[in-house]
């Protein structure tokens, strides 16, 4: 009786049944793309202990790419010089309107302050008016240091005989006629009138001379 065999020991149709075959080893190392595919000659592959990014690789632009380019960036930078002009502009209106600002809001603190030194500057007036302020009489040393405090501060009076009579500095507490004028004149101050930079304090009360119809 024979042994029966094992399908081990069946060889494989084709070949072996080890598996050998010279032929495999090269199909399998030249892949199933290496008939339709060949090597540029013009392309110089990395040498040894080079990279990919070390390769020569053509870079080179047509004078069509570099014009549009150099465009580019001309349009670029004078958009970004325009910006920065822009915002310059804008700095420049806010810190003048910052300054004009702080501007008024100082005069306003310094306007509420001198205010009620107004009735004490009347009183000095009249008095230098009646000759009462004698020079070297402790009075007219108070008057005088109390008008370089005003001066320092921004203060000035206005209002004189004989200036223009103007309704937008002077209100008017009587009208004179007199011959001897042609446009409505100051004929005397009752009030001194004050203004603090161009903020007005106070209007001068004044009494007009009127041209005689």
């Amino acid at each position: 009786m024979a042994k029966d065999r094992t399908p081990a020991e069946e060889p494989l149709e084709g070949g072996s049944s080890s598996g050998d075959n010279p032929g495999s080893a090269d199909a399998t190392s030249a892949g199933p793309f290496s008939d339709e595919f060949e090597a540029d000659p013009s392309y110089d592959a990395p040498k040894e202990g080079e990279s990919y990014e070390d390769a020569d690789v053509e870079t080179s632009m047509s004078d069509a790419d570099l014009s549009f380019l150099d465009a580019a960036g001309e349009d670029l930078a004078a958009q970004r010089l325009a910006d920065l002009q822009r915002v310059a502009a804008e700095y420049a209106n806010y810190r003048k309107r910052t300054e004009a600002n702080r501007e008024m809001e100082r005069e306003r603190a310094v306007g509420d302050t001198v205010k009620a030194l107004l009735p004490v500057l009347d009183d000095i007036d009249r008095a230098d008016k009646h000759g009462d302020l004698v020079e070297g009489s402790p009075l007219f040393a108070i008057a005088g240091k109390l008008r370089s405090v005003i001066e320092r501060l921004g203060l000035s009076p206005y209002g004189a005989a004989g200036d223009v009579f103007d309704p937008k500095l002077h209100e008017a507490v009587l009208q004179q006629p007199t011959p001897d004028v042609t446009v409505d004149t100051v004929l005397d101050v009752v009030e001194t009138g004050y203004l603090l930079g161009n903020t007005q304090v106070r209007v001068a009360k004044v009494v007009v001379a009127v041209p005689a119809s």
